[in-house]
């Protein structure tokens, strides 16, 4: 977040994150994308670490469903909540692939994470869970903080309650960040194929792991910090921990088929179209599990159908023989090794009162680059 010093840089800052919100949402589920349109390199609005967005607005907003419009005008503030949302799941994306072929390339086209979004691989199954979980989080965190003016903290959210402690403070909205989570990404899919039930569940499954996630937080009472009393609340996990867990579920997904013709698993109502396992040996998903359709490319070359750069000029680690390793990540087409000086601050120290010097030290690092 921005530190807004000035009423001018405030009004600026926030109708920035507005158009940005706009721009990462309809991308995201290009059905909607009809609200911006794709203006000249001359029209660049400064953007996230996502790179520059080029952006005009159509303030009609008549692409919008009007369940979306309708929850904009009832919850101001909510688009700022999800701007942030889905760059947070962007952030964690490249976070947790940074060391494999496929490291969730992002840009400013006419879709964020590229064609992958299309397919139905392992890749998407996690595009989709992480961008809901994103959405999720972010609105539900927003309404303990009084971002959103239609929500607020979870009072609700209480247990029995224990000899030396009970439930208060401000437990965050997980209830109402998973509704607008629900309405905002679900709404943007449409048909009853396979792809249209996979998104869904993985959606689902983003939001899942939010909720399952979140932890029980205390705060101590009592003279000298004796914690004679406490009072507990429910708390959202980091998001770092949410990619953990799906980054988990991503490497145990379940390739499914789509089925309508019943089932022997004791499911009373098995006559609807539903998700099965392709291998009948193997258990349902789960609502948290992610659930996959089609194999994932080698993403090794450039592939202008799945939009993936290939592993050519990505770093390696020449001494790995994991993922991040020459050998895996260069596809066995080997690589090419360079001398690089890296300039840091080194031999730092602290003056009272209050400022620190540092000095800069340059060291020669050796760099590997896949062919």
């Amino acid at each position: 977040m921005l530190i807004i010093y000035v009423q001018f840089k405030s009004l600026l800052s926030l109708f920035t994150i507005l158009l940005c919100a706009i721009y990462h949402f309809l991308t995201l589920f290009p059905s909607y994308r009809g609200i911006i349109n794709i203006a000249s390199n001359g029209n660049v609005l400064p953007g996230s670490d996502v790179g520059p967005v080029p952006l005009v607005l159509d303030p009609s907003l008549q692409l919008l469903s009007r369940r979306q419009r309708r929850l904009i005008r009832q919850n101001p503030g909510i688009l700022q909540s999800i701007t942030r949302g889905l760059l947070s799941a962007i952030r964690e994306c490249k976070w947790q692939f940074r060391n494999r072929r496929w490291n969730c390339p992002t840009g400013p086209g006419n879709q964020v994470f590229g064609k992958i979004i299309n397919r139905g691989c392992r890749e998407t199954a996690f595009v989709f869970a992480i961008t809901s979980a994103g959405v999720t989080h972010s609105v539900a965190r927003s309404c303990s903080e009084g971002s959103i003016e239609s929500c607020s903290c979870d009072y609700r959210r209480r247990g029995p309650g224990g000899p030396d402690w009970h439930w208060g403070g401000c437990s965050d909205n997980i209830d109402f960040g998973r509704f607008i989570g629900k309405e905002f990404v679900d709404s943007s899919e449409r048909g009853r194929d396979l792809k249209y039930m996979v998104n869904l569940h993985n959606n689902q499954a983003g939001r899942m792991t939010v909720m399952t996630e979140m932890r029980q937080e205390c705060k101590c009472h009592g003279m000298s910090g004796s914690c004679s009393l406490r009072t507990c609340w429910m708390r959202l996990p980091p998001f770092r921990a949410v990619g953990d867990a799906l980054k988990d579920r991503f490497d145990g997904a379940s390739k499914v088929t789509y089925s309508n013709n019943g089932s022997n698993r004791g499911n009373s109502r098995s006559d609807l179209p539903h998700l099965e396992p392709e291998n009948p040996s193997h258990a349902m998903p789960s609502s948290r599990d992610l659930v996959y359709f089609e194999k994932s490319p080698n993403f090794c070359s450039p592939s202008e159908k799945t939009g993936t750069p290939g592993t050519t000029g990505r770093i390696c680690n020449s001494t790995s023989l994991g993922l991040d390793g020459c050998e895996l990540l260069c596809c066995g087409r080997g690589y090419r090794s360079r001398a690089e000086k890296v300039t840091e601050r080194c031999h730092c120290t602290f003056h009272w009162c209050c400022h620190v010097t540092c000095l800069n030290c340059t060291t020669t690092q050796i760099v590997h680059e896949c062919l």
